[in-house]
């Protein structure tokens, strides 16, 4: 196979691709074969129907034309794996320039290069800092307590406190006592302080009893989300009609064992939040960064975004963005209908400049590879995936990832890749 290469401009690839006439024989022999399995001649067998036959049936015109296109599309695929070209889009044939030898000419989108000018190497930007307080550890196991609070019936005489739950039949009235349209409530739920209806009702039910009649004068905050009621001054009237004892857990060795799995006391437990806080602080700071650090490189960029290219990743990250709704049981189309926006003006304004931004940040990346040559050492490789190991609690499933992680296995080389990103990435902060 000879192949000519020439980069046309809007990264367009063309290819002058040349096939020795022994090698489409094989082609014909395998065209025939087909229609010898799918024709339908009478008197004869699949498989048995002679070549002639098959011949006069289809026209050597019609089999030639089939062993052309089967031969490009088998020939073209064999080049661009032995080019090693990375298409981002179906190729065009051009032109057939011969039949006998085959030669074609094929035009294909490939990615684009991104032009680094070498002021990259002066960008250097600041590491955040992450530090973990007493007080986030302290907010976190109160959240988890709460997720997991349970609620008991109040025993007769039983007064509100916070994070109980209350059953309630409520009506608003303004300050001249004229019930106001669409406010009354009958056996609403509410969980003291979980804030759901305005500010200082909830407040104003702690210390109540079961079926206590309750007046409440609320002045609703000049910021409420309902502008109607922004200012009102208001009465609640609220009868209380079922109170449930809120049941918080304990921290006890059974509860953290089936939060995490692990057998830890409280100090063990409370270390382990720390550190998950501090990866997701870190997590969200590597985020930032990157945001920083390619808005500095694209001031030292060249790089040009086509079409094709471009919708590509708009239809990658819309398909995201949908199979995102739907493990929420939203529908894409109800959701737009609920911003009431058409799908390509959502396309536009929401999707577009994901893409953009991602297109940017992979081939910057991309390109920067090619010119560090970042290099992941076999130390640095076994202590990443002692860290990844470190996450799990359960021997069968740390057995199955010493499985995976072994060198030249396609999960070690994808780890050994991603590592060297964030190795090449961090290079560029102190």
């Amino acid at each position: 196979m000879k192949i000519e290469k020439k980069l046309l401009p809007k990264s367009i690839l063309e290819l002058i691709i040349e096939e020795e006439t022994k090698n489409i024989a094989r082609e014909r022999k395998h065209v025939l074969d087909y229609l010898k399995n799918t024709a339908d001649v009478k008197w004869y067998r699949k498989w048995n129907v002679p070549e002639a036959i098959i011949i006069k049936k289809y026209w050597e015109d019609y089999i030639n034309q089939m062993v052309i296109d089967h031969a490009i599309d088998h020939i073209y695929q064999d080049a661009v794996r032995q080019e090693k070209v990375v298409p981002v889009a179906q190729a065009e044939i051009v032109e057939v320039i011969s039949e006998s030898p085959l030669k074609f000419k094929a035009h294909v989108e490939i990615l684009p290069e991104a032009k680094i000018s070498d002021e990259y190497k002066k960008i250097k930007l600041k590491k955040t800092k992450i530090e973990v307080t007493d007080k986030e550890v302290e907010d976190a196991l109160n959240d988890i307590q709460t997720r997991f609070t349970k609620f008991e019936d109040a025993e007769e005489g039983y007064t509100i406190n916070m994070w109980d739950k209350v059953t309630i039949d409520t009506t608003w009235y303004d300050k001249d006592e004229k019930v106001l349209e669409n406010t009354s409530m009958n056996d609403y739920p509410l969980v003291i302080g979980s804030n759901m209806l305005v500010p200082w009702f909830e407040e104003g039910l702690i210390g109540k009893k079961s079926w206590e009649e309750v007046v409440l004068d609320i002045t609703f905050p000049a910021d409420y989300h309902n502008t109607l009621f922004a200012w009102k001054e208001t009465v609640f009237k609220v009868s209380i009609k079922k109170i449930e004892k809120s049941v918080k857990p304990e921290f006890d060795a059974e509860f953290i064992k089936q939060l995490r799995g692990k057998d830890l006391e409280l100090e063990w437990f409370k270390a382990l939040i720390k550190e998950e806080i501090r990866e997701t602080k870190d997590m969200n700071a590597r985020v930032e960064e990157e945001h920083k650090l390619i808005d500095e490189l694209l001031k030292v960029t060249e790089l040009e975004l086509w079409d094709k290219l471009m919708l590509n990743q708009m239809d990658r990250v819309f398909d995201e963005i949908k199979e995102n709704l739907t493990k929420d049981n939203l529908r894409m189309v109800d959701y737009l209908e609920s911003l009431r926006i058409t799908e390509e003006e959502y396309k536009d304004k929401n999707v577009r400049p994901v893409a953009k931004r991602r297109l940017e940040w992979e081939l910057i990346l991309h390109k920067l590879m090619e010119v560090e040559w970042t290099k992941v050492e076999d130390a640095e490789m076994d202590k990443e995936i002692e860290t990844i190991m470190a996450r799990f609690s359960s021997e069968d499933v740390v057995n199955r990832l010493k499985e995976l992680y072994v060198p030249w296995n396609k999960y070690y080389e994808e780890l050994r890749q991603r590592t060297a990103y964030r190795k090449l990435i961090d290079s560029f902060f102190e």
